[in-house]
């Protein structure tokens, strides 16, 4: 029995955290090469892709979508979507992907000129999935080794999950010491004295000639 609740906590706690991880905005210091524009069919990962642009017609399960394509600063190719996010989750409120991408395109560099770009996204890069994260916004920085700056508000999200859940746990604990362990002991008293009397009861049976 401990070994499955164990199992099904450590599961829960395992999709809190890939759902925060995936959410919550991520910083990465990045080259950008190129930007481009694509046609994308979402098939079984669409729940990886935002809704369509705000203002077209979001019924279309074939749309464009905008592309950045960039080497972080220890050489590695990522690749970010580039949609809005609207009034949808996560609530990022992101209605500027058209400025986005003439941004990003503005700041194109090669390896011999170099420039550096902190951009802040969110999601996955998967491959075999081919889901990309989704680009929120990119502001040029001194270089690679530029600082990525505290993120305030991963900590104070996290902060005040973890608080209602400490408050949520105090408040069942205190619920079950004063009304469920009670009625719990109570019960087994109850089939201990049960079992008593059942065993009593058969003794006398078993000294019956």
């Amino acid at each position: 029995m401990g070994l499955i609740r164990w199992t099904f906590w450590i599961t829960v706690w395992v999709i809190i955290a890939a759902f925060f991880h995936y959410t919550l905005p991520q910083v990465d210091i990045v080259r950008i090469t190129d930007t481009y524009e694509k046609r994308v069919d979402p098939g079984e990962n669409s729940l990886f892709w935002a809704q369509a642009d705000i203002g077209t017609d979001g019924t279309l399960s074939t749309r464009d979508v905008f592309f950045i394509q960039t080497r972080l600063a220890k050489g590695k190719v990522m690749v970010y979507r580039n949609e809005d996010t609207g009034w949808g989750w996560p609530p990022y409120f992101k209605f500027d992907t058209s400025n986005l991408q003439a941004e990003a395109s503005d700041f194109r560099s090669t390896e011999a000129d170099p420039r550096y770009v902190a951009i802040k996204h969110y999601g996955w890069r998967n491959e075999f999935l081919t889901i990309f994260p989704n680009a929120i916004s990119v502001r040029q920085v001194s270089g690679p080794d530029a600082s990525k700056g505290i993120p305030w508000l991963n900590i104070f999200i996290i902060t005040i999950f973890l608080t209602v859940v400490y408050g949520v746990w105090v408040r069942w604990r205190r619920f079950r010491i004063a009304r469920i362990d009670p009625k719990m002991e109570a019960i087994e008293d109850d089939l201990s004295e049960k079992s008593s009397a059942m065993k009593g009861w058969l003794a006398t049976w078993r000294k019956k000639p």
